[in-house]
């Protein structure tokens, strides 16, 4: 589904006169410093552009519409040259005592945005006054606030506003790092006759973690990923583990790939490759590539038919499930004289290697890929 930024523009694009709040001449056409900057490396994101604007009384002898379009034009004009481009424009022209279901923060010239195709609760409202982040509970959405006041937190908290505004801020480069640096998370569960697992993940490390599989061994090593990938993870399975452990394992991997893919995104930033560590006596070498392809090389043999309540061959086969679903290339290799320093070695080389991989640098945009696809 599609996901909005709805921007204000009178304050948070360009500058708002003080003394009569027109912007009705080419001469008070000033920018907000660093909005152009900001929404030129925001236009490369997923997001569509609408400008949401009240404009009071335009087309009225007190803002006559000759006085409006030669600064908004030569605004948009300005904007287009640095790849800024709104989708929309909804422009209402109501007085506030009017009290028009169209001004904001009335959702009436929204009806578009909510007719179900877009994703209302992963997009964004911006704007300067409090009425953009009503306008953005009203819609379902999200608020930035482009202001910075203890008045306007104290009318937030007044409201209950708090949890619909996401960020509170005077520099528009903030706000740029805080789109651009949204939400690497997922959920996915797997229900089927012989499991019922549910994961939770969140490739930057912000929530809380839990694992419980019902095979202590595999949770401890589960534990590594969350630790030395710098991730969070809340996993919990039930499965046949009165037959055996097969199908647990194998749906728990299938599981995390998934999540893992899908937190992922459109993969923009991340560095994409791998890694390689020693445990004691062992070593584990780990490749990872997550371009999009499947291959999947395991070169790591063990002596003990159980690492404590797992069967050691099962653990190629997690890694394998877990390749297919993340959709990567995982290469494999460890040597060792102990099997748990063995196996856990491979466990944490996987964790930092993810680590390395979805490392994401929010200014540098770029799909890590010669040929512009992932």
């Amino acid at each position: 589904m599609k996901r909005v930024l709805f921007i204000d523009r009178d304050g948070t694009i360009i500058v708002e006169p003080p003394t009569d709040y027109q912007v009705d001449s080419l001469e008070k056409l000033e920018f907000v410093p660093g909005a152009i900057s900001a929404l030129a490396s925001l236009s490369q994101l997923d997001f569509e552009l609408v400008m949401a604007t009240n404009q009071d009384g335009l087309g009225t002898e007190s803002f006559p519409e000759e006085t409006f379009w030669p600064a908004h034009q030569k605004m948009l004009q300005t904007l287009a040259g640095e790849g800024i481009v709104f989708a929309d424009q909804l422009i209402d022209r109501t007085f506030e005592h009017e009290q028009a279901p169209t001004r904001k923060p009335g959702t009436a010239m929204f009806g578009k945005y909510l007719s179900g195709e877009y994703d209302l609760a992963r997009s964004f409202v911006v704007g300067d006054r409090i009425t953009d982040v009503r306008l953005a509970r009203n819609l379902g959405a999200q608020a930035i606030l482009l202001r910075r006041e203890a008045e306007v937190a104290e009318e937030l908290q007044q409201e209950g506003l708090q949890e619909v505004c996401a960020l509170e801020t005077d520099d528009w480069h903030r706000v740029a790092e805080f789109l651009r640096a949204d939400d690497r998370c997922a959920t996915v569960e797997r229900n089927t006759r012989e499991t019922q697992i549910r994961a939770v993940i969140d490739l930057d490390g912000r929530g809380e973690s839990r694992i419980d599989t019902g095979l202590k061994f595999l949770d401890h090593m589960l534990d590594q990923i969350i630790h030395h990938a710098g991730v969070s993870l809340t996993l919990e399975a039930r499965g046949d583990l009165e037959v055996d452990e097969h199908h647990t394992m194998e749906d728990v991997a299938i599981v995390l790939g998934e999540a893992i893919l899908r937190a992922l995104g459109s993969k923009r930033g991340i560095e994409r490759y791998g890694f390689a560590l020693p445990m004691d006596e062992s070593q584990a070498l780990v490749l990872l590539d997550f371009g999009g392809r499947i291959d999947f090389e395991w070169d790591v043999k063990f002596r003990r038919e159980r690492v404590g309540d797992v069967p050691t061959e099962m653990f190629r086969h997690f890694f394998k499930s877990l390749a297919e679903a993340a959709r990567c290339n995982l290469h494999i290799s460890a040597r060792g004289e102990n099997e748990h320093h063995k196996i856990e070695g491979v466990f944490k080389a996987f964790a930092r290697a993810l680590r390395c991989a979805i490392r994401r640098d929010v200014f540098s945009y770029e799909l890590p890929s010669s040929k512009g696809v992932l």
